[in-house]
């Protein structure tokens, strides 16, 4: 089985070339725009692909002829998409519309041939007046980058491709470089410091460990199922409960933990108050079974430590 990655140098898409690649019955192909960043360049081919280039991705899929595509590639930054909003939509959804008509195509022109397309959606697509929710919750979203993400899931499943949608929540990880934070080493990082922290108790989510979501989109592609999936973590908090379990685990001050309203703090994007994930689909279907928050953290430590920093 082929499976082509866009966003391959970014948190998901490194953690699934990295799974893959050593998997014997599967061809890894890592695709993102401009150089391969990943430290690890074995097991698997690198192509330059910008997915907001149309003539870019006719050529390299055609070249490719990949069975599954799991697109991972977006504008995350969603403070950024409320000010960027052409570039938002196209990263967003111009190139999932670009990617889906492109395997079109080539399905058309080659008998036999049947993509699986996977794309990577948000639980900022619904405006968070309650959660946890399933998948047949009705999207609402609140701010420009929730839009352009619901866009691309209309893009989708308007589609004659066979698709999946994993949908998740508040994904954190650790990348080569250690070039991102996340909410956790953001925690730590200030609490080791002794710096207070002002925290939203006001917004509830299930983090989502990356090596989790990757779990799930691979499960989804070896299934080759169908359909939306709520792709993350199980437990339930809100960012204060996330934060002070954080600062449990490493035995730091609590107290310099400041709880604050989301209203306090200035963003130019709304976020959704609640949200959050009900996963039983992904476990009753495909098996999915992801960690803990808390192993969540300890797995996250273990990376650190390995890479010596």
């Amino acid at each position: 089985m082929k499976i082509l990655i866009t966003g391959s140098n970014g948190l998901l898409g490194q953690k699934l070339v990295y799974k893959l690649r050593h998997k014997k019955d599967v061809t890894c192909i890592a695709t993102a725009r401009g150089d391969n960043r990943l430290m690890k360049r074995d097991g698997y081919t690198y192509e330059s692909l910008d997915i907001t280039n149309k003539q870019n991705v006719e050529d390299v899929f055609k070249k490719c002829m990949p069975d599954v595509v799991i697109n991972t590639a977006a504008m995350t930054n969603v403070d950024a998409c409320e000010t960027e909003k052409e570039a938002a939509l196209l990263m967003n959804a111009t190139s999932v519309e670009y990617q889906v008509k492109t395997l079109e195509q080539l399905k058309k022109d080659n008998p036999g041939y049947n993509p699986h397309f996977i794309h990577l959606s948000t639980d900022f697509i619904f405006d968070g007046t309650r959660g946890p929710l399933d998948e047949n919750e009705k999207p609402n979203p609140l701010s420009y980058y929730a839009e352009t993400k619901l866009e691309a899931e209309k893009i989708v499943q308007a589609s004659n491709l066979d698709w999946a949608m994993a949908r998740t929540v508040l994904v954190f990880g650790i990348v080569d470089n250690m070039s991102r934070s996340n909410i956790v080493l953001w925690v730590k990082s200030n609490l080791e410091q002794g710096k207070k922290i002002n925290v939203v108790d006001d917004q509830f989510r299930t983090p989502t460990l990356a090596e989790d979501l990757a779990d799930g989109c691979i499960l989804i592609a070896e299934k080759r199922a169908k359909g939306i999936y709520n792709i993350s973590g199980k437990d339930f908090y809100s960012i204060l409960e996330l934060a002070q379990v954080v600062a449990d685990y490493y035995h730091l001050d609590k107290s310099l933990i400041n709880p604050s309203k989301s209203a306090d703090i200035k963003q130019p994007a709304k976020r959704p108050p609640r949200t959050g994930f009900i996963i039983d689909k992904a476990i009753r279907d495909l098996g999915y079974n992801p960690h803990s928050f808390v192993e969540g953290i300890k797995i996250l430590e273990d990376q650190i430590k390995e890479m010596g920093k």
